[in-house]
């Protein structure tokens, strides 16, 4: 198994009611990695709306900060802006476990 050895990167993330929000390719990551607990949203397909391509199904994973492949929660929404709603009311009932 291959060890991933990424730099770490200075300076300030794009913040999102007070946590990191963060985004590589069709992955976003939301969330402080020092809580228990972190939401990735998944970008799986795109739409043409207009002459635009905007994010349609998106799978929804609430994971443990300290072992990524432990999945606490997942499904799927269509839409960016539903995932994220739905995926930060996640986020935080986890937190508050």
């Amino acid at each position: 198994m291959a060890i991933d050895e990424r730099a770490l990167v200075e300076g300030k993330y794009l913040e999102y009611k007070g946590k990191p929000l963060v985004r590589e390719g069709d992955t976003i990551c939301y969330g402080d990695m020092n809580e228990k607990c972190i939401l990735i949203l998944e970008i799986m397909s795109y739409k043409k709306v207009d002459a635009n391509e905007v994010p349609d199904k998106i799978l929804i994973q609430i994971i443990d900060s300290k072992d990524p492949g432990k999945i606490i929660k997942q499904g799927s929404k269509e839409g960016l802006y539903e995932a994220f709603t739905l995926g930060c009311v996640w986020l935080d009932q986890a937190l508050k476990k």
